[in-house]
């Protein structure tokens, strides 16, 4: 029944089962590459600058090209998009760990490899997230099936980071970038038993300029999903680049080595995967605009707290409630865009969503590394805390405004657009 709360009903579907299963495994090792990475280049250079450099060198590729991606996501089979990413992940992933067996290891090669993974990911996230609109046939259960992801995506930020700081410990990154490149055959095996849906491409008038034109007035005319971007843009700029700190939060206030980092961004998983098992377990998604709001102010209370830690096990408690507060976040606003936009311009939204996260998270993250080689890391989650709470009592107009349903209001009259569904 759809009143009744069931935290698992999109698994109902076998391709949504197929594919999260798939994707479960692969995430676990994309964690691992992350963790490993970030250890890798700080444990080279003993750099905060460096840190955000690294992580400016994997995303902001990602905004240059996600527009684009989001127009090829809406023109062309995302079976076929998401099966050539896969690939090009897994080559990437190998060439991440011939890099890291090198003595010394470049990390210069670590950024450029970086930076491609950017570029895949710029296709990757608008043709993989609306997939799941196609893979669920009870539309009532998406919401469900998005929860679920976000939940599979955390569950694997507790298992990845943790077991990569063991990885680390005894045989370094190497062996975490050459496990990840292992876990994509999971991907490609799911995708490849996955009842694909008949793909039927129609001719199209408009170039890609012009359908780019398109998805920003759709976007102006659609002033809650802005609102929503908006949102997201000022939370990606300012708060959540704190996971840049992470590795010197382990090493120079808490004095321990790479399992100390493992524990940290395992904990914070752990508080990521509780947050998005809450929201699965919901029923209601007219309740999310009003959680955004709490969940910020939970976020910056979380980053306070851990700001004045100086014991471990504080520290791990702390991580726990970023962890629940930002990821519950993201979980949050995609959905509500996923459920509220068009099939015709999901993918180029989802682009927006992706623009707004892989564009400002980088610059945050050099903010944030240089900031912190002055005024020091604990002070600078100190002024993260202040900077989410005052985003929360910014946006409080509209987190308490009420719902409109976004997909039955009036949208631009694209006279040249024809849809590839």
């Amino acid at each position: 029944e759809p009143t009744k709360v069931n935290m698992f009903r999109a698994f109902r579907d076998r391709n949504y089962t197929l594919f999260f299963a798939g994707q479960s495994i692969s995430q676990i090792g994309t964690w691992m590459q992350k963790t490993g990475m970030s250890w890798l280049v700080y444990a080279q250079t003993g750099s905060p600058f460096m840190l955000g450099l690294t992580i400016f060198a994997s995303q902001f590729p990602s905004f240059i090209f996600s527009l684009y991606g989001g127009v090829v996501s809406d023109r062309y089979n995302r079976f076929k998009i998401l099966m050539i990413t896969q690939w090009a992940s897994l080559i990437q992933a190998i060439l991440m760990a011939l890099v890291a067996f090198q003595n010394p290891p470049s990390v210069t090669g670590i950024l450029i490899l970086c930076a491609v993974l950017g570029i895949i990911n710029a296709f990757d996230v608008p043709a993989r997230q609306p997939l799941v609109h196609h893979l669920v046939k009870d539309k009532r259960d998406v919401p469900n099936a998005l929860a679920l992801n976000s939940a599979m995506v955390n569950l694997a930020r507790l298992i990845g980071p943790t077991l990569s700081g063991l990885i680390l410990h005894f045989y370094g990154a190497g062996i975490c970038f050459l496990l990840n490149a292992i876990s994509f055959v999971a991907v490609l095996i799911s995708l490849s038993l996955i009842t694909q849906p008949a793909f039927h491409p129609k001719p199209r008038k408009d170039n890609t300029l012009n359908e780019m034109k398109d998805s920003f007035r759709y976007l102006l005319i659609n002033r809650e999903v802005g609102t929503i971007l908006l949102l997201l843009t000022l939370l990606s700029l300012l708060v959540w680049p704190y996971d840049t700190l992470i590795p010197i939060f382990a090493t120079a206030i808490f004095h321990g080595d790479a399992s100390t980092y493992g524990y940290l961004s395992g904990f914070m998983g752990l508080g990521a995967l509780l947050g998005t098992i809450f929201l699965a377990a919901m029923n209601k998604t007219k309740l999310f605009k009003k959680i955004l709001f709490f969940n910020t102010l939970l976020l910056s209370a979380g980053l306070l707290l851990f700001s004045f830690a100086n014991k471990l096990p504080f520290a791990l408690l702390f991580i726990v409630l970023i962890g629940f507060g930002a990821m519950t976040q993201t979980t949050v606003c995609l959905t509500l865009i996923q459920t509220k936009v068009e099939e015709k311009m999901r993918g180029r939204m989802i682009s927006f969503l992706a623009m707004a996260v892989f564009g400002m998270m980088p610059i945050g993250s050099l903010l944030i590394g240089m900031l912190s080689q002055y005024i020091g890391a604990q002070n600078c989650y100190l002024c993260l805390s202040f900077i989410a709470f005052a985003i929360a009592i910014s946006f409080s107009r509209f987190f308490f405004s009420p719902e409109s349903n976004l997909t039955h209001l009036a949208t631009p009259d694209f006279t040249n657009e024809t849809i590839h569904h």
